[in-house]
Protein backbone atom coordinates (compact mmCIF):
# COMPACT_ATOMS: atom_id res chain seq x y z
CA UNK A 1 0.00 0.00 0.00
CA UNK A 2 1.12 3.35 -0.95
CA UNK A 3 1.98 6.68 1.17
CA UNK A 4 -0.21 9.58 0.47
CA UNK A 5 1.74 11.89 -0.64
CA UNK A 6 1.65 15.06 2.53
CA UNK A 7 0.98 18.00 1.52
CA UNK A 8 0.96 20.75 4.84
CA UNK A 9 -1.93 23.22 5.03
CA UNK A 10 0.60 26.47 3.98
CA UNK A 11 1.60 25.17 0.85
CA UNK A 12 -1.87 23.68 0.07
CA UNK A 13 -3.49 27.38 0.61
CA UNK A 14 -0.19 28.71 -1.16
CA UNK A 15 -0.75 27.01 -4.36
CA UNK A 16 -4.62 27.27 -4.13
CA UNK A 17 -3.76 31.43 -3.67
CA UNK A 18 -1.57 30.98 -6.75
CA UNK A 19 -3.58 29.66 -8.93
CA UNK A 20 -6.52 32.19 -8.57
CA UNK A 21 -4.16 35.11 -8.84
CA UNK A 22 -2.55 33.96 -12.36
CA UNK A 23 -5.93 33.07 -13.15
CA UNK A 24 -6.86 36.53 -12.49
CA UNK A 25 -4.17 38.29 -13.88
CA UNK A 26 -4.93 36.97 -17.38
CA UNK A 27 -7.92 38.85 -17.31
CA UNK A 28 -7.83 42.52 -18.72
CA UNK A 29 -7.93 45.45 -15.54
CA UNK A 30 -10.76 47.86 -14.55
CA UNK A 31 -10.85 50.53 -11.91
CA UNK A 32 -13.22 52.08 -10.02
CA UNK A 33 -13.13 56.19 -9.04
CA UNK A 34 -15.03 58.47 -6.85
CA UNK A 35 -15.94 61.57 -8.98
CA UNK A 36 -17.39 64.53 -7.08
CA UNK A 37 -21.23 63.52 -8.25
CA UNK A 38 -20.72 59.39 -7.50
CA UNK A 39 -18.57 56.51 -8.65
CA UNK A 40 -17.38 55.66 -11.80
CA UNK A 41 -16.52 51.92 -13.14
CA UNK A 42 -14.46 51.91 -16.21
CA UNK A 43 -12.65 49.07 -18.08
CA UNK A 44 -11.85 47.99 -21.38
CA UNK A 45 -14.23 44.82 -22.57
CA UNK A 46 -14.69 44.47 -26.47
CA UNK A 47 -17.77 42.46 -26.02
CA UNK A 48 -21.46 44.42 -25.46
CA UNK A 49 -23.55 41.74 -24.50
CA UNK A 50 -21.03 40.19 -21.41
CA UNK A 51 -20.67 42.94 -19.02
CA UNK A 52 -18.36 43.68 -16.24
CA UNK A 53 -20.24 45.78 -14.47
CA UNK A 54 -23.84 45.56 -13.17
CA UNK A 55 -26.80 46.94 -11.08
CA UNK A 56 -27.07 45.32 -7.82
CA UNK A 57 -29.50 47.39 -6.31
CA UNK A 58 -30.59 51.03 -6.12
CA UNK A 59 -27.56 52.40 -4.77
CA UNK A 60 -25.08 49.54 -5.18
CA UNK A 61 -22.52 48.48 -7.82
CA UNK A 62 -20.90 45.47 -8.90
CA UNK A 63 -17.47 44.76 -10.73
CA UNK A 64 -15.28 42.01 -11.31
CA UNK A 65 -12.31 40.95 -13.13
CA UNK A 66 -11.54 36.98 -13.83
CA UNK A 67 -13.65 34.30 -15.30
CA UNK A 68 -17.00 35.62 -16.84
CA UNK A 69 -19.25 32.43 -15.67
CA UNK A 70 -17.69 32.54 -12.00
CA UNK A 71 -18.31 36.21 -11.36
CA UNK A 72 -21.43 36.15 -13.28
CA UNK A 73 -22.45 33.38 -10.62
CA UNK A 74 -21.99 35.60 -7.69
CA UNK A 75 -23.34 38.72 -9.24
CA UNK A 76 -27.08 36.78 -9.82
CA UNK A 77 -26.78 35.76 -6.14
CA UNK A 78 -26.08 39.22 -5.15
CA UNK A 79 -28.78 40.36 -6.81
CA UNK A 80 -31.25 37.54 -4.98
CA UNK A 81 -29.52 38.48 -1.59
CA UNK A 82 -30.99 42.03 -2.35
CA UNK A 83 -33.96 41.89 -3.41
CA UNK A 84 -35.31 39.46 -0.82
CA UNK A 85 -33.37 41.74 2.01
CA UNK A 86 -35.03 45.19 0.64
CA UNK A 87 -38.24 43.09 0.51
CA UNK A 88 -38.66 41.30 3.83
CA UNK A 89 -37.04 44.59 5.65
CA UNK A 90 -36.34 47.82 4.38
CA UNK A 91 -34.71 49.00 0.88
CA UNK A 92 -31.81 51.41 3.60
CA UNK A 93 -31.28 48.15 4.85
CA UNK A 94 -29.55 46.70 1.30
CA UNK A 95 -25.99 48.11 2.01
CA UNK A 96 -22.59 47.66 0.39
CA UNK A 97 -21.05 46.31 3.58
CA UNK A 98 -23.42 44.02 3.76
CA UNK A 99 -23.66 42.26 0.56
CA UNK A 100 -19.47 42.34 0.58
CA UNK A 101 -20.01 40.20 4.14
CA UNK A 102 -21.42 37.72 2.20
CA UNK A 103 -19.35 37.60 -1.16
CA UNK A 104 -16.60 37.13 1.63
CA UNK A 105 -18.01 34.12 3.07
CA UNK A 106 -18.54 32.61 -0.01
CA UNK A 107 -15.71 33.44 -1.62
CA UNK A 108 -13.85 32.54 1.52
CA UNK A 109 -15.62 28.97 1.72
CA UNK A 110 -14.47 27.76 -1.57
CA UNK A 111 -11.44 28.83 -1.12
CA UNK A 112 -10.91 26.72 1.50
CA UNK A 113 -12.49 23.93 0.44
CA UNK A 114 -9.86 21.01 -1.06
CA UNK A 115 -13.43 19.60 -2.82
CA UNK A 116 -13.05 22.75 -5.52
CA UNK A 117 -10.66 24.96 -7.57
CA UNK A 118 -10.71 28.48 -5.84
CA UNK A 119 -13.00 31.43 -7.75
CA UNK A 120 -10.22 33.06 -10.45
CA UNK A 121 -12.42 36.17 -9.56
CA UNK A 122 -11.65 39.27 -7.39
CA UNK A 123 -14.67 41.69 -6.93
CA UNK A 124 -15.41 45.19 -6.16
CA UNK A 125 -18.95 46.67 -4.03
CA UNK A 126 -19.67 50.18 -4.38
CA UNK A 127 -22.32 51.92 -3.00
CA UNK A 128 -23.03 56.00 -3.55
CA UNK A 129 -24.08 57.99 -0.61
CA UNK A 130 -25.99 61.43 -0.32
CA UNK A 131 -22.49 62.92 -0.30
CA UNK A 132 -19.00 62.00 -1.08
CA UNK A 133 -18.43 60.88 2.43
CA UNK A 134 -20.90 58.36 2.31
CA UNK A 135 -19.47 56.60 -1.00
CA UNK A 136 -18.26 53.08 -0.04
CA UNK A 137 -16.10 50.55 -1.95
CA UNK A 138 -14.79 47.30 -1.34
CA UNK A 139 -12.38 45.10 -3.12
CA UNK A 140 -12.55 41.74 -2.51
CA UNK A 141 -9.79 39.41 -3.52
CA UNK A 142 -10.45 35.48 -4.49
CA UNK A 143 -9.93 34.53 -0.68
CA UNK A 144 -12.77 36.53 0.35
CA UNK A 145 -11.02 39.39 2.42
CA UNK A 146 -12.15 42.31 2.33
CA UNK A 147 -10.04 45.32 1.94
CA UNK A 148 -12.18 49.12 2.54
CA UNK A 149 -10.81 51.62 -0.51
CA UNK A 150 -11.06 54.92 -1.20
CA UNK A 151 -10.53 57.30 -4.00
CA UNK A 152 -9.52 54.83 -6.44
CA UNK A 153 -9.10 50.71 -7.00
CA UNK A 154 -7.94 49.05 -9.44
CA UNK A 155 -8.23 44.72 -9.94
CA UNK A 156 -7.52 42.33 -12.50
CA UNK A 157 -3.96 41.65 -14.83
CA UNK A 158 -2.18 44.74 -13.93
CA UNK A 159 -3.26 46.05 -11.01
CA UNK A 160 -0.65 47.15 -8.46
CA UNK A 161 0.92 49.46 -11.72
CA UNK A 162 -2.74 50.68 -12.13
CA UNK A 163 -3.56 51.39 -8.65
CA UNK A 164 0.04 53.19 -8.43
CA UNK A 165 -0.78 55.30 -10.91
CA UNK A 166 -4.08 56.31 -9.69
CA UNK A 167 -2.86 57.07 -6.17
CA UNK A 168 -0.53 59.54 -7.57
CA UNK A 169 -2.98 61.78 -9.98
CA UNK A 170 -6.43 60.80 -8.42
CA UNK A 171 -8.14 64.02 -6.48
CA UNK A 172 -10.74 64.38 -4.45
CA UNK A 173 -13.63 66.43 -6.35
CA UNK A 174 -13.10 65.37 -10.14
CA UNK A 175 -15.31 65.97 -12.74
CA UNK A 176 -16.70 62.79 -14.45
CA UNK A 177 -14.69 63.89 -17.41
CA UNK A 178 -11.76 64.41 -15.20
CA UNK A 179 -12.41 60.81 -14.11
CA UNK A 180 -12.75 59.15 -16.98
CA UNK A 181 -9.67 60.64 -18.79
CA UNK A 182 -7.69 59.25 -15.57
CA UNK A 183 -8.90 55.85 -15.92
CA UNK A 184 -8.62 55.80 -19.19
CA UNK A 185 -4.77 56.92 -19.19
CA UNK A 186 -3.88 54.54 -16.22
CA UNK A 187 -5.47 51.35 -18.55
CA UNK A 188 -3.52 52.18 -21.38
CA UNK A 189 -0.19 51.75 -19.27
CA UNK A 190 1.59 49.22 -20.19
CA UNK A 191 3.66 46.50 -18.04
CA UNK A 192 6.98 47.53 -19.59
CA UNK A 193 5.98 51.25 -18.97
CA UNK A 194 4.80 52.18 -22.66
CA UNK A 195 1.14 53.23 -23.50
CA UNK A 196 -1.67 52.09 -26.06
CA UNK A 197 -4.63 53.73 -27.38
CA UNK A 198 -7.98 52.17 -26.23
CA UNK A 199 -10.71 53.29 -28.44
CA UNK A 200 -14.15 54.19 -27.06
CA UNK A 201 -15.70 51.09 -28.83
CA UNK A 202 -13.65 49.18 -26.74
CA UNK A 203 -14.35 50.65 -23.54
CA UNK A 204 -17.40 49.63 -20.86
CA UNK A 205 -18.47 52.50 -18.86
CA UNK A 206 -21.13 52.77 -15.93
CA UNK A 207 -22.13 55.31 -13.10
CA UNK A 208 -23.56 55.36 -9.54
CA UNK A 209 -24.74 59.02 -10.14
CA UNK A 210 -25.88 60.41 -6.81
CA UNK A 211 -27.38 63.26 -8.79
CA UNK A 212 -29.87 61.30 -10.50
CA UNK A 213 -33.60 61.69 -9.32
CA UNK A 214 -34.56 58.36 -9.70
CA UNK A 215 -34.35 56.04 -7.09
CA UNK A 216 -31.87 53.54 -9.02
CA UNK A 217 -28.53 55.47 -9.27
CA UNK A 218 -26.61 53.48 -11.09
CA UNK A 219 -26.76 53.57 -15.33
CA UNK A 220 -24.41 52.98 -18.05
CA UNK A 221 -22.53 55.68 -20.30
CA UNK A 222 -22.48 54.40 -24.21
CA UNK A 223 -22.56 56.16 -27.42
CA UNK A 224 -22.23 59.50 -28.29
CA UNK A 225 -22.23 60.00 -24.63
CA UNK A 226 -19.03 58.51 -24.26
CA UNK A 227 -17.42 60.05 -27.04
CA UNK A 228 -18.43 63.54 -25.24
CA UNK A 229 -16.76 62.87 -22.12
CA UNK A 230 -13.51 61.61 -23.64
CA UNK A 231 -13.00 64.44 -26.00
CA UNK A 232 -14.23 67.10 -22.86
CA UNK A 233 -11.62 65.43 -20.54
CA UNK A 234 -9.04 65.82 -23.27
CA UNK A 235 -9.43 69.09 -23.54
CA UNK A 236 -9.52 69.58 -20.23
CA UNK A 237 -6.22 67.84 -19.77
CA UNK A 238 -4.61 70.36 -23.09
CA UNK A 239 -5.90 73.18 -21.20
CA UNK A 240 -4.31 72.90 -17.76
CA UNK A 241 -0.78 71.21 -19.57
CA UNK A 242 -1.33 74.55 -21.20
CA UNK A 243 -1.38 76.78 -18.28
CA UNK A 244 0.75 75.01 -16.29
CA UNK A 245 3.44 76.35 -19.77
CA UNK A 246 1.94 79.90 -19.02
CA UNK A 247 3.14 79.35 -15.35
CA UNK A 248 6.48 78.70 -16.01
Amino acid sequence: MSTPFYVSPQQAMADRAEYARKGIARGRSLVVLQYADGIVFVGENPSRALHKFSEIYDRIGFAAAGKYNEYENLRIGGVRYADLRGYTYDRDDVTARGLANVYAQTLGTIFSSAAEKPYEVELVVAEVGETPEGDQIYRLPHDGSIVDEHGSVAVGGNAEQISSYLDQRHQDGMSLAEALKLAVQSLSREPNGGEREIPAERLEVAVLDRTRPQQRKFRRIVGRQLGRLLEEGGAETATEAEDAEDEE
